[in-house]
């Protein structure tokens, strides 16, 4: 790369014009003055660790007290489980994981995803229960932290997903009775918050069962975001469908393909690859809005956090702990949001042999 070159760049982009070059200089000016200070309160001057908060009371706001998060990170990660069974839930995130991994790798794009993810749940839920193979039975009242977090929106999207689909599909079949449901569950679901759903599920929902019969607080708060979630996916798929030209449509009615033929092989994937940025845009609000789950007594990453901050002896340490938070929800919320622009780019190339 040439001094050329470099310049060349910099003044088409940084310096192109004068409105452009007082931008330019106005960014490094704050640059300057704002990353060093934080370079010395977050690296520098921090305290990693301490076995209570004397010392971070001590630094006087000097640096951060990342003490904060070594000491209670058991509780943010795993909530209440069981001290001794911390590699469970540690193990079951792993697992979770890996699903979304596998999930985006091109080469597992086949039915054998199907039986991936059923097996993946069925170790994360015998990694969490227990009951089984020697492992202690613990109850869902004590899960929490990140690993509820991951639970809440993986199982959320799983089923959300496929549900959404034939949601869209029915939204825009041609017989009343399905479009007429399909249509009042979408505008019902995503006329309410979700704060409202899931004040329904814990609150409403035990009073319409018969007596003696319960249904766990977890599971009727997940059902309240599959449903919220599959609402809201269905009109991103019904926008995809909807930009899809008529030939196609008509192409596939000319080779004799069945319905769910057409729509399996033709139709859902084009749909699916014009629906990629607005269906990632929702997973990230969906990962995001399981945070709500703390009004019904469930504590996911966030709650833990507040949680945490109650103790008197960590209280006043509320930077730290949701700069924590913030860059946890970043890092899944970048990943997904990368992988979708890299998927973009991957679909837009014509296979080979295909010309353009």
């Amino acid at each position: 790369m040439t001094n050329a070159f470099i310049l060349r760049w910099l003044r088409a982009n940084l310096f192109s014009s004068w409105p452009n070059a007082l931008l330019t200089i106005g960014a490094l000016w704050l640059l300057w003055r704002a990353v060093p200070p934080l370079i010395d309160w977050a690296f520098l001057d921090a305290i990693w660790y301490a076995p209570d908060s004397k010392a971070c009371r001590a630094a006087a706001g000097e640096g951060a007290c990342w003490a904060f998060i070594a000491d209670k990170h058991r509780f943010i990660l795993f909530g209440t489980y069981p001290y001794d069974q911390h590699w469970r839930p540690a193990l079951a995130c792993a697992v979770l994981i890996g699903l979304w991994i596998a999930s985006a790798l091109r080469r597992f794009w086949s039915w054998r995803l199907v039986p991936i993810w059923i097996v993946g749940l069925v170790v994360v839920g015998v990694l969490m229960w227990g009951g089984v193979l020697g492992l202690p039975y613990v109850e869902n009242e004590r899960w929490g932290g990140l690993i509820l977090t991951l639970l809440l929106s993986t199982f959320g999207l799983a089923i959300a997903f496929p549900l959404s689909v034939l949601l869209a599909l029915g939204r825009r079949s041609g017989m009343p009775v399905i479009q007429g449901l399909c249509v009042g569950f979408i505008e019902l679901i995503r006329g309410v918050p979700l704060i409202s759903l899931l004040f329904m599920a814990s609150v409403m929902l035990p009073l319409f069962l018969p007596a003696g019969v319960t249904i766990d607080k977890l599971l009727r708060a997940q059902i309240a975001m599959i449903l919220f979630a599959a609402a809201y996916l269905a009109e991103v798929v019904r926008g995809g469908l909807q930009a899809i030209p008529r030939g196609q449509y008509e192409a596939a009615d000319a080779l004799g393909l069945s319905y769910w033929k057409k729509t399996l092989l033709i139709i859902l994937p084009q749909a699916l690859r014009i629906s990629i940025p607005p269906l990632v845009n929702t997973f990230i609000g969906f990962f995001k809005d399981t945070s709500l789950v703390l009004i019904i007594g469930l504590f996911d990453l966030l709650s833990t956090i507040k949680v945490s901050l109650t103790e008197p002896a960590w209280s006043g340490f509320g930077v730290e702990a949701y700069l924590f938070a913030a860059l946890v929800y970043f890092a899944f919320c970048f990943a997904m949001s990368r992988y979708s622009q890299n998927l973009e780019r991957e679909l837009a190339k014509p296979e080979p042999g295909q010309r353009r």
